[in-house]
């Protein structure tokens, strides 16, 4: 009888030693799989929202440049020499336009996105300097006034598209505290987890031992 329960002692403890084991084993893959996505995260925040903030400043510098000539083409004695700065300017913001389609984009910035490369492409393409100023006549105010309703146009996309990024770092920032407090919770289960295997060991070799005991006397 005293054997029987003895087996049926060591079945049970053998099943506690086993769940024990197993979640531990399953902890260690769920680490492993919050360490990827808490990388994943960094890697996105930083290539997805650090550095598009950076094209986003270029593009601003570039396109405030762009202003800079449109509305004071009256003290420009060589049109030519602005437009190709002009140019050189766009084709500066499409490079960096594509930069920017190359990272990973929510709806809504690609949306912005387009919206503003197309103002870009097809609105602030200026095929002759001469249309909004020219010695005879001056500055063509409603050419210039057009064209600077595009260019706020395109800020008014730009300052959506930077605020994208501080919206979506916000809610990289918060996935990755939950990734980190999950692993908190994971880790004292881990200590739990030992310390209970420790008090099953200790409780054996006594049990063990006082079996032996029994047997001697």
């Amino acid at each position: 009888m005293t054997r029987s329960k003895n087996q049926n002692r060591k079945i049970k403890v053998a099943m506690v030693l086993t769940i024990l084991i197993a979640m531990i084993f399953g902890k260690n893959l769920l680490e492993r799989k919050n360490f990827n996505q808490l990388g994943d995260s960094f890697i996105s925040f930083y290539e997805d929202r650090l550095v598009v903030e950076s094209y986003i400043f270029s593009i601003s510098e570039k396109l405030f440049r762009i202003k800079l000539l449109v509305n004071h083409c009256e003290f420009e004695s060589d049109y030519s020499h602005v437009i190709d700065e002009i140019i050189q300017y766009e084709e500066g913001i499409l490079t960096l336009v594509h930069e920017f389609e190359n990272t990973k984009l929510t709806i809504t910035e690609e949306g912005f996105l387009t919206d503003f490369k197309k103002i870009i492409q097809e609105n602030l393409r200026i095929a002759d300097y001469a249309s909004l100023y020219s010695d005879s006549s001056g500055i063509n105010s409603v050419k210039v006034k057009e064209y600077n309703s595009y260019i706020e146009r395109a800020i008014t996309d730009l300052e959506k598209l930077s605020q994208i990024q501080l919206e979506e770092g916000k809610i990289l920032a918060m996935n990755s505290d939950k990734v980190v407090n999950r692993s908190k919770i994971w880790a004292q289960f881990e200590v739990a987890a030992l310390v209970i295997l420790l008090v099953i060991i200790y409780l054996l070799i006594y049990t063990s031992r006082s079996i032996r005991n029994g047997i001697v006397d």
